[in-house]
């Protein structure tokens, strides 16, 4: 009973603050078309309130009854201020920008606020597609992924690499997700571009530590790409035609201020091009790509919203009309918005995506040879935040994702006779949830502190196999025995607690400390031992022979601003990340239609540490940014080097990125990128045997990674020139045009992608040793030099 009494009493308590406080709450969105603005800050003057908006928009501040001064910043709008006499729960909607609407006390301020130094946000990434745009594009063209890698704690291993890395994370580390549906290959063309228009792009975020609690799945990074929802004011159209592909993306309203779309498309057309010139695509031979991304939304209410979009994208190479193979993604995402109160924000996202390759060798349907393989998911994700006050912001949620898995349907066909060799489909079960809270303590003090719980199960009805440990470490595992397991049978289950932290400490109004630490777990392994991804690796669920993979991540860093109007941004950051159960291979692992694939693959632990330098200049004609990172990654797995630390194959020591953008006038701008990143490691013999004339390579060491391939480094240099807006007389023109100039590897650089050995086949003496030779392979060897013509609808 005096528990009873005890909580009336404290709800009475409660009941009676309320009562003399109101929540003032609302969406920030650009005034030109309607776009939500993420990020945004909401300040109160004089007091140590304020809020940002949430991805979608939205913020709520909950303030004691009163008058107060409220500011509406956002980088690159004009901040808003407004005078509010909070005496009841006030919705205030604001519009950044040209298109301010029904403010009566309004003053325009030139002024930032610091907000990459007061946040507890740290080991983050930004660029806004106005920025990307202006960096030196390959052949003409903007690239979301190869952007980002310009950014400090992100490479690749080579020129045309698919994927990137983060942190010492390989390349199926990185969850990426395009307005939250996962996309499990995100490049065209064997890395040269990524599947993301930057027509249809609205902003990225590359979380490399301090992981909110709300993302799970990977270990090493999340990259949150999101789509625009579509101009909701006027139509506008634009297209680009440049050397590798065209484009073209047409948004607008479907009910003006209410519901809009967009629609954004690509297609190369190389094979188009070879046919005008050549015979040799005649037998249906091609190589070309495309994609098509869709969204619409629609505002049934002031509390409600739902959002639905698509992505749609396929590579095709084929040697002739029989022979290739193709890849591609395929998602949709559907997310309804709700407001329960003035307080509690709710996001509802289901999703389905699907990734898929295929490849068929023979010349006559007697003798062929054709394998497809596919990982499709589908997602349900209940998530809300309660803004209990201007302090603290919770968080809470979950997600349920189911997985199937084709990892082989492949059949061989040799004179007339079939053999199927396919590999059984395997599914899984993933689960979460998680609650966190961003609270300030104090003025200067900030904390976000969360904890995510998630599961996985390895469902039947699949062959279970049972191996055993190799006489010998670092050699095939013998298999034990063989199950079956019926539909929906639990084959393997884990749970592991993810908690995650991070802090921020104001040192003054424009420096601050910050610390974060995060666990991650990721149920899911990218089979692949090429020295880049590519697309015919293999997704594997982790199983009863492969345990889940878990990394831990700290880091510190000192953020500092310097000048009016955040002129010069700095900080640096120092981070040690720890894994367990990394995957890594056998000598000479068959990892492609390998039944028991799970005995050739081994399992062992990781380290990565390093310190990243960046400097970004923000005001004036010349802007860009410094980034530098000195980092090491390695592994130690026993029968692998002797059982010794040894370095991964993505790991580089030095890896420095210089970014200028000078807008010289209106209608001119220049940017360049110099790029030097150390040379990877990768294998060498250290002899060879001579069996009948023929060389045979060994490691006399069992080393792996035992040397690096010299460094790499390049400069990319661009012009843009704006057409005319306007005619002669002063009228707007309907179409505006774009010229974008670009040189891809200025000086002509050869940089090193791999280095491999040959044999001189030349017939030799008797007794006389044969020549060996190693030969330098670069992807991309000389100037590019690219001209994109962009048009874009000037509907005014």
């Amino acid at each position: 009973m005096k528990y009873k009494l005890l909580f009336c009493l404290l709800f009475l308590t409660y009941s009676v603050f309320a009562q003399e406080k109101y929540t003032l709450n609302g969406y920030v969105k650009d005034g030109s078309n309607g776009e939500d603005l993420f990020g945004a800050s909401i300040v109160v003057q004089g007091q140590n309130a304020g809020a940002v908006t949430n991805s979608y928009g939205f913020y709520s501040l909950t303030l004691p009854k009163g008058r107060y001064v409220i500011e509406f910043r956002y980088i690159g709008f004009e901040t808003v201020i407004r005078t509010i006499d909070l005496i009841e729960n006030i919705r205030l909607d604001i519009n950044l920008g040209e298109d301010l609407s029904e403010l009566q006390e309004i003053v325009v301020l030139a002024e930032d606020e610091d907000e990459n130094v007061k946040s507890t946000e740290m080991s983050v990434a930004k660029l806004d597609i106005a920025t990307i745009k202006k960096l030196p594009p390959f052949l003409g063209e903007v690239d979301v992924i190869r952007s980002i890698q310009q950014l400090p704690g992100v490479s690749t291993v080579g020129e045309a690499a698919g994927g990137f890395n983060v942190r010492g994370g390989g390349v199926g580390q990185n969850l990426v997700l395009l307005d939250e549906a996962p996309v499990y290959n995100s490049s065209h063309l064997f890395g040269l571009f990524s599947v993301f228009n930057p027509d249809a792009v609205k902003d990225i975020k590359l979380y490399k530590g301090g992981i909110p609690a709300r993302y799970g799945g990977r270990i090493a990074s999340i990259l949150d790409i999101r789509m625009k929802e579509g101009n909701n004011k006027k139509m506008t159209a634009q297209a680009g035609v440049g050397t590798v592909f065209s484009r073209f993306a047409l948004e607008g309203p479907i009910i003006k201020d209410k519901a809009s779309f967009i629609v954004a498309g690509r297609r190369s057309y190389a094979d188009v091009f070879v046919k005008a010139f050549t015979d040799v695509l005649d037998e249906g031979a091609a190589l070309y790509f495309y994609d098509l991304t869709l969204k619409a939304n629609y505002q049934v209410d002031d509390r409600n919203r739902v959002f639905a979009s698509g992505y749609f994208g396929r590579d095709v190479f084929r040697f002739d009309q029989r022979q290739g193979f193709n890849w591609g993604n395929s998602t949709a995402t559907l997310r309804w918005n709700r407001l329960f109160n003035d307080r509690l924000f709710s996001n509802l996202t289901l999703f389905y995506s699907d990734y898929d390759y295929a490849l068929r060798f023979g010349d006559t349907d007697l003798d062929v040879f054709q394998w497809s393989s596919n990982i499709r998911t589908l997602n349900a994700k209940p998530e809300f935040t309660y803004f209990l006050n201007s302090n603290n912001e919770i968080s809470f949620g979950g997600e349920l994702l189911s997985y199937t898995f084709e990892p082989a349907r492949a059949i061989g066909i040799s004179n007339g006779q079939e053999t199927d060799i396919s590999i059984g489909e395997k599914r899984a079960l993933e689960y979460a949830f998680y609650v966190s809270n961003d609270q300030k303590i104090g003025s200067a003090l900030s904390l976000n502190y969360g904890l995510r719980f998630s599961g996985f199960a390895y469902l039947g009805p699949s062959t279970v196999y049972e191996f055993g440990e190799p006489e010998i470490p670092g050699k095939r595992r013998p298999l034990l025995n063989t199950s079956d397991a019926a539909a929906g049978e639990t084959i393997a289950s884990y749970q592991n607690a993810e908690p995650r932290a991070a802090l921020t400490w104001l040192l003054s109004e424009q420096s601050s400390f910050k610390a974060s630490y995060n666990r991650t777990v990721q149920y899911l392994h990218l089979i692949s031992n090429t020295v880049a991804a590519n697309p015919l690796d293999v997704w594997r669920p982790s199983s009863n022979n492969i345990r889940p993979q878990r990394g831990d991540q700290v880091a510190v860093g000192y953020f500092k601003n310097i000048g009016p109007k955040r002129a010069w941004e700095t900080s640096v950051e120092t981070y040690y990340r720890r894994t367990y159960d990394q995957v890594d291979y056998i000598d000479g692992a068959d990892i492609l239609i390998n039944e028991l694939l799970e005995g050739d693959l081994l399992a062992g632990d990781g380290r990565a540490y390093g310190l990243e330098l960046y400097v970004k200049k923000n005001t004036g004609k010349l802007t860009g940014w410094l980034a530098y990172t000195l980092a090491r990654t390695e592994l130690q797995i026993e029968g692998i080097n002797r059982g010794e630390w040894y370095p991964t194959r993505f790991d580089q020591t030095h890896n420095v990125n210089l970014t200028t953008i000078y807008d010289l006038n209106e209608r001119w701008s220049f940017s360049a990128n110099f790029t030097f990143l150390s040379g990877t490691p990768t294998t060498f013999p250290t002899s060879r045997f001579i069996i009948q004339d023929f060389a045979v390579p060994f490691n006399a060491f069992d080393s792996r990674n035992n040397v690096r391939i010299p460094d790499f480094h390049r400069l990319d240099l661009s012009a843009t020139l704006e057409g005319n807006a306007f005619k002669r007389n002063g009228a707007p023109k309907k179409i505006v045009s774009q010229y974008v100039f670009s040189i891809y590897n200025a000086y002509n650089r050869r940089n090193p992608f791999s280095i491999f050995f040959s044999q001189d086949m030349e017939r030799l003496p008797m007794g006389t040793p044969p020549n060996t030779s190693a030969t330098q392979l670069a992807i991309i060897g000389s100037i590019v030099p690219s001209v994109t013509w962009n048009l874009k609808l000037n509907n005014q």
